[in-house]
């Protein structure tokens, strides 16, 4: 029963940046791909990073004891990650190898319970809006890929 509730308000969550939240949730549920495109820059920017990287940043975040991680985002196809971080990050993100999607971008997202298929949460939003720190994550990339990769700041 908790974790129903806690699917339900990680998917209302998600859905409340689209403009049409029960669209979304509708296409989540019955579209045929189970993909909602969602617009950044709203709730959230995104930080993309070589799949590699980005997965073994995932689970450096995940290990952390004292960190709850925002959401994280595998695009196989793509073989690239996305690290979902508060409005505005896009507009810092300086460096090699990072892309960054602000306000203007669209990101393809499954249902935050969805962890199967080349689209999948690796660290699925958690219903209260947690994102990922940028400092946080760019210390963390920095570690994972060393010198130099980041200029992403708060």
């Amino acid at each position: 029963m908790a974790l129903m509730r806690m699917q339900s308000s990680a998917s209302e969550w998600l859905a409340a940046a689209s403009e049409d939240p029960r669209a979304c949730k509708r296409e989540w549920r019955f579209g045929l791909t189970g993909v909602a495109l969602l617009p950044a820059g709203r709730l959230w920017d995104v930080v993309i990073v070589a799949e590699e990287l980005g997965r073994d940043v995932a689970g450096i975040l995940e290990d952390l004891p004292w960190l709850r991680p925002g959401p994280v985002l595998w695009d196989a196809r793509r073989s690239h990650v996305g690290f979902f971080v508060p409005p505005g990050t896009a507009s810092r993100c300086l460096a090699p190898g990072l892309r960054c999607a602000g306000k203007g971008a669209w990101i393809a997202t499954p249902a935050p319970h969805h962890r199967w298929g080349s689209l999948r949460w690796l660290i699925s939003p958690d219903g209260t809006g947690t994102l990922n720190q940028p400092e946080v994550l760019a210390l963390t990339l920095k570690r994972a890929a060393g010198p130099p990769v980041l200029g992403l700041s708060g």
